[in-house]
């Protein structure tokens, strides 16, 4: 298994990368958000990693942050959901807000992303729920930067995520604390704030 790669950049384009590790160019598939995160091609890059292997092919995919191959990883286990449509998936939202998505049930955003329609939404959302609100994803950091633990900041990351502005996001997750209490975890918080919109 391979875990990651670190090497200089060779090429990129929006769905894949190759990697020059000692003379060895790797191709490895990439999300949109990997390729806007990875750098410049001559610059020396580090890749969390997928290997998979079919009957016919060996592939592997690429991310910025070991979140986004948790993420991925996750969904390549939901029923229906294959690598081309997990990296749509990570292409079309950020993972907090997909999370954010997921944990409220709003099965309307999931549809907006590209591949995904009802069914697909309604299916993430069954399998996905319950290891999203216990918290199995996303404990570790994303990029060598902690995740945030302000539950209130990391709100207004989902909602932004979700396609509000900034300022926007902030004065409702505030009403929203208002309503929940100062301690309320993100998820309540995400939950009422979209209640609100």
């Amino acid at each position: 298994m391979i875990a990651f790669l670190s090497g200089k950049l060779a090429t990129k384009t929006p769905g894949t990368a190759v990697i020059d590790v000692g003379g060895v160019g790797y191709e490895v598939s990439i999300p949109l958000s990997t390729y806007e995160r990875i750098g410049s091609v001559g610059e020396n890059v580090r890749v969390f990693t997928h290997m998979s292997v079919r009957e016919n092919a060996v592939e592997l995919f690429g991310f910025s942050s070991e979140q986004e191959r948790q993420l991925f990883e996750r969904l390549i286990e939901v029923n229906g959901v294959g690598p081309k449509l997990a990296l749509s998936i990570l292409s079309g939202i950020d993972p907090t807000a997909f999370r954010a998505a997921i944990v409220s049930g709003d099965a309307n955003v999931l549809a907006k992303v590209h591949g995904v329609g009802k069914k697909t939404a309604a299916r993430l959302i069954m399998e996905l729920r319950e290891s999203f609100e216990d918290g199995a994803l996303f404990a570790g950091t994303e990029s060598g930067v902690a995740v945030p633990n302000d539950p209130k900041s990391e709100a207004v990351q989902a909602l932004v995520g979700l396609g509000l502005n900034a300022s926007e996001a902030a004065n409702v997750v505030k009403v929203a604390c208002e309503s929940l209490g100062e301690d309320a975890p993100t998820e309540r918080i995400v939950r009422e704030a979209l209640r609100r919109l």
